[in-house]
C-alpha cells in the first residue's frame, strides 16, 4: 500500500481522461512497477479474442443459454444468408509439410497405392517414412515406391500420424521433403473440427451453429488449384482428428448433416472467432474491401459471458512498444484511430530520436500481432513523464520543468522519492483535453519522480542536484 501525502505547491496543466479502458483489478493486486529506464508506460485494455468477424463462439453459447436455436444464432451473425445443402463429400486436409520424417501406424495391415496404380500391403504397426519412400511391403525387403502414396486403413480401423485420423493419408515428396494430406468425407472431417473449435459441454444449439459455420467455411475457403483444400490449424480451422472427437460434437454434425449457409447462391464464407467483445467486426474493416454483405458489424449482446469480453490492462513499456513496432528513439505517446467496427485502424506512435520528434503509424492488426494482444479492439492509456532536455545537475532549489502526458487512466498521481526514502505523493493531476501537462519541481537533493496509480507505476525520471549546490 502506497503512502499518500498532501500535494506540495506545484504548477500543473490538467490532463484529459477518456472513459477508463481498464478491466477491473482486485484492490489487493500487486502494483506493477516499470523497470528503471524503460520510459513511458502504456496500459492496453480491450475487448474480445480474435478477429471478431462473423460468429462469436462465446456469444453463440450466450444466445443458446437464452433459448435461441442454431438457425436463429446463425441469422444473427450472418444476416441475409439462407440455409442450403451441400453434396460435397471428400475434403483434403494438409496435416504436415516440409518434413524429413513421418511415422504412420495402424493396428491392422495398411493398403498402399503408388502413383502408377500398383497396390501393396504394409504390415500393421509403425512405419517411418523418409523422402526416399523405401517401404517393406508385401513381406519383401524395402523398395522405393513412386509418389504420391495413398495409405488406406483396413475396415474398422484408422491411421495414425501423430494423431489418429479417419480416411486416407496421401504422402508426397515436395522439394525433397515429405507432405501428408488427410482425405476423408466432409462430415467426418467436421467431427474433428467442431470438437476442437468449441467446448463439447456447451449447449446443442451453439454446437449445431458451430457445425454449420465450420462446414460452410471449409467449403467457401477451399484453395483453388492447390493439392489440398484446407489447413488443419488456424490458417483454416482447427482439426484434431479422431483423438478430439466427442459424442456431443458428433451429434451436432449429424443433426445438421450437409447444411450450409448460402448467400446469392454461393456458400457463405462464415468466418468465426472466440469472442467479439460485444460487437462483430465487418469483414471490410478487418481485411479491406470489398467485404461481404453478410459479414457486417452487428451487436453481439450475449458475449458478456466470455472471459475475454473485457481484458487488460496489459502494461507495455516505451522500450517494449518501440522494439515491437520497429519505432526508433524514445516512445512518448500513442493514440488510436478506429474503424467503423470500433477496432483500431491505426496506432500512431510519437517518439523522440536524437531530440527530434517523429510519428509512426502502425495498423491495428499489426499492433495486435506485435504485442500479442487478444484482439485489435483496444484502448491505450498513457503514463508518460519526460525529463528536461538537457538534464544536467542543478543547484538545490532550482525550478525544473518536467513535461508529460496522462491519458485514458484514472487516479494518476505524481510521486517522489530521494535516496533511501519510500515513494510518496507529490501532486495529483487534473484533466484537460489533450492529456499534456507541465510540472514544476524545486528539489533540494537528487530526487526521482514518477507517474503512478494504485495498480501501475511508470519508470521514474531523475532530477540530479549538484552536491553543495
Amino acid at each position: 500500500m502506497t503512502r499518500i501525502l498532501a500535494a506540495l505547491p506545484v504548477l500543473v496543466v490538467a490532463v484529459s481522461f477518456v472513459s477508463a479502458p481498464h478491466a477491473a483489478r482486485s484492490s489487493a493486486a500487486k502494483q506493477y512497477v516499470a523497470p528503471a529506464g524503460s520510459g513511458a508506460l502504456f496500459l492496453v485494455s480491450g475487448h474480445g479474442y480474435g478477429h471478431g468477424v462473423g460468429m462469436g463462439q462465446w456469444g453463440a453459447q450466450g444466445y443458446a443459454l437464452q433459448g435461441y436455436t442454431a438457425d436463429q444464432i446463425l441469422s444473427a451473425y450472418y444476416p441475409g444468408t439462407i440455409m442450403g445443402q451441400t453434396t460435397v463429400t471428400p475434403i483434403r486436409v494438409l496435416l504436415a509439410n516440409g518434413k524429413s520424417k513421418l511415422t504412420i501406424s495402424s493396428q491392422k495391415d495398411i493398403s498402399v497405392e503408388d502413383a502408377d496404380g500398383f497396390e501393396y500391403t504394409l504390415p500393421a504397426g509403425k512405419t517411418t517414412l523418409t523422402p526416399s519412400l523405401a517401404l517393406a511391403v508385401d513381406g519383401e525387403p524395402p523398395q522405393t515406391l513412386t509418389p504420391p502414396l495413398t495409405f488406406s486403413p483396413a475396415v474398422g480401423t484408422n491411421l495414425t500420424l501423430g494423431r489418429t485420423y479417419r480416411g486416407q493419408l496421401v504422402v508426397d515428396v515436395v522439394n525433397g521433403k515429405l507432405r501428408a494430406i488427410n482425405v476423408l468425407p466432409l462430415e467426418q472431417y467436421l467431427y474433428g473440427v467442431v470438437s476442437a473449435e468449441m467446448p463439447s459441454t456447451w449447449l446443442p444449439a451453439a454446437l449445431e451453429a458451430q457445425a454449420v459455420a465450420a462446414r460452410s467455411y471449409a467449403l467457401a475457403s477451399r484453395r483453388a488449384g492447390a493439392p489440398f483444400d484446407v489447413y488443419s490449424d488456424g490458417r483454416s480451422q482447427a482439426y484434431l482428428g479422431v483423438s478430439a472427437e466427442t459424442p456431443a460434437a458428433t451429434e451436432a454434425v449429424d443433426e445438421t448433416a450437409g447444411e450450409v449457409l448460402l448467400y446469392d447462391g454461393n456458400v457463405a464464407d462464415t468466418l468465426f472467432s472466440s469472442s467479439t467483445g460485444g460487437r462483430t467486426q465487418a469483414a471490410a474493416d478487418a481485411f479491406g474491401p470489398p467485404g461481404r454483405p453478410y459479414l457486417v458489424s452487428v451487436a453481439d449482446p450475449y458475449d458478456t459471458i466470455s472471459p475475454y469480453h473485457d481484458w487488460g490492462p496489459v502494461a507495455v513499456t516505451s522500450k517494449t512498444l518501440g522494439s515491437a513496432l520497429g519505432v526508433a528513439g524514445r516512445v512518448v505517446d500513442a493514440t488510436v484511430k478506429r474503424n467503423p467496427s470500433r477496432r483500431v485502424k491505426t496506432l500512431t506512435v510519437s517518439s523522440l530520436a536524437f531530440g527530434a520528434p517523429a510519428t509512426t503509424a502502425v495498423g491495428g492488426a499489426a499492433t495486435q500481432s506485435a504485442l500479442g494482444l487478444r484482439s485489435d479492439w483496444f484502448s491505450v492509456g498513457v503514463l508518460s513523464l519526460q525529463p528536461p532536455a538537457p538534464n544536467p545537475a542543478v543547484a538545490a532549489g532550482t525550478r525544473v520543468t518536467l513535461t508529460g502526458i496522462v491519458r485514458g487512466v484514472r487516479g494518476v498521481v505524481v510521486q517522489e522519492r530521494t535516496a533511501g526514502t519510500p515513494w510518496t505523493q507529490f501532486a495529483s493531476l487534473a484533466p484537460t483535453t489533450t492529456g499534456a501537462f507541465r510540472l514544476v519541481v524545486s528539489p533540494t537533493s537528487t530526487t526521482d519522480y514518477r507517474l503512478a496509480t494504485a495498480h501501475d507505476a511508470a519508470a521514474f525520471v531523475r532530477v540530479r542536484v549538484a552536491p553543495g549546490g
